[in-house]
């Protein structure tokens, strides 16, 4: 049994099964069994290098619980984010490349703050990817992250704990009354919240089988939370200060006239990288 041979069966197969890059997640999978990089793997393939039985079994299984469409990142348990590695699992929504770009907006905001120690929040913080990108990048920054999900708290948790920032704090606590303490003074509030319809049925297996339901549904139009954010937001921010919401391709309309609406300034929706409107900012 080779690196070779293992890796070519399980391209095969996770091709078969509608993976979208299945030699990507094949020699990710051979690598967390064996303890090498992608690109090692990929070395290793080249020279037909041998495994042991054990090995190939253990890889086996893998392969196949990423052909039921198991996330990979459940199925290793880490998720990369920016310059972060997270630990994920059940529970807890596995950060997506796209929310980089909007974590961007609050990172770009905390730095530009005029104040020697500016204050990030991040309501709905999940595996805590945002709040700690903005801590690690924006070291002088006191940063919030605000989870009210008990099952993804338990993530929330660990991530901080291992992140090192010891500028960054979780909290437990429903969004609505989050860190009334901080009113009024903190320079940019970041979400990522559920804003899928609750009619909609979310296509990639991976989501719509392991994602948990906390963490994508909003409501019948999808904006429950995000009107929650807003207020919250408000109560939060100083004059002046940021909001930064993650949204869906079809939402920047509406989102920017609920904004509007409860009297933010300065609304803009901004395209991910293919184009889509995937973030709305706005002022105090």
């Amino acid at each position: 049994m080779t690196v070779t041979s293992v890796r070519e069966s399980a391209i095969s197969i996770l091709a078969a099964a509608g993976i979208e890059s299945p030699d990507v997640d094949a020699e990710l999978l051979i690598g967390h069994v064996i303890g090498a990089s992608r690109g090692e793997v990929q070395a290793k393939s080249v020279m037909g290098s041998a495994l042991t039985d054990a090995q190939g079994r253990a890889i086996a299984d893998l392969i196949e619980r990423r052909a039921a469409r198991e996330p990979l990142q459940h199925i290793t348990g880490h998720a990369p984010f920016r310059s972060l590695d997270l630990a994920v699992g059940p529970g807890v929504f596995v950060p997506r490349p796209e929310t980089e770009l909007v974590a961007q907006f609050a990172i770009d905001a905390l730095r530009s703050a005029a104040t020697p120690e500016p204050i990030g929040v991040d309501l709905g913080t999940g595996s805590g990817a945002i709040a700690l990108a903005m801590a690690v990048e924006v070291p002088h920054a006191r940063v919030f992250g605000v989870e009210n999900s008990p099952q993804a708290f338990i993530w929330t948790r660990q991530n901080f704990r291992e992140s090192g920032a010891v500028n960054a704090r979780p909290v437990f606590i429903d969004l609505a009354d989050a860190l009334p303490e901080l009113d009024g003074t903190v320079s940019v509030v970041i979400s990522n919240p559920p804003y899928i319809p609750a009619g909609a049925i979310p296509r990639d297996p991976e989501v719509r089988l392991f994602d948990p339901e906390h963490a994508l549904y909003g409501g019948a139009d999808g904006l429950d939370v995000v009107r929650r954010v807003s207020l919250t937001a408000r109560r939060l921010l100083h004059a002046g200060g940021t909001l930064v919401l993650e949204h869906g391709e079809l939402q920047g309309g509406v989102i920017a006239d609920l904004l509007a609406a409860d009297g933010w300034r300065a609304i803009a929706t901004h395209p991910d990288l293919l184009g889509r409107d995937r973030a709305t900012t706005a002022l105090r």
